[in-house]
């Protein structure tokens, strides 16, 4: 997908491209529009610098009891060593 922004929306050198896709990443995930990891993987960042990155600026997980109730049948599944 290519996304063109005015240059009067966003002036030029204001932000890097690195910087815009971190930018969107956290405003996606913080609207709960795309997943952790969709959202990391737009920023290009790893799993702990990501989370950090929502840590700092107070964005909560989105995760809730359905998630909960997922991990927990996911879990039951793993063998026992």
């Amino acid at each position: 997908m290519l996304l063109t922004l005015p240059d009067n929306i966003i002036p030029a050198g204001q932000f890097t491209e690195e910087e815009l896709l971190t930018e969107l990443a956290v405003a996606l995930y913080a609207a709960g529009k795309i997943s952790f990891g969709q959202a990391r993987r737009l920023a290009g960042m790893d799993w702990f610098s990501f989370r950090s990155l929502l840590s700092e600026r107070n964005v909560p997980a989105n995760y809730d009891e359905k998630d909960l109730e997922k991990d927990l049948e996911a879990i039951k599944t793993f063998p026992l060593s």
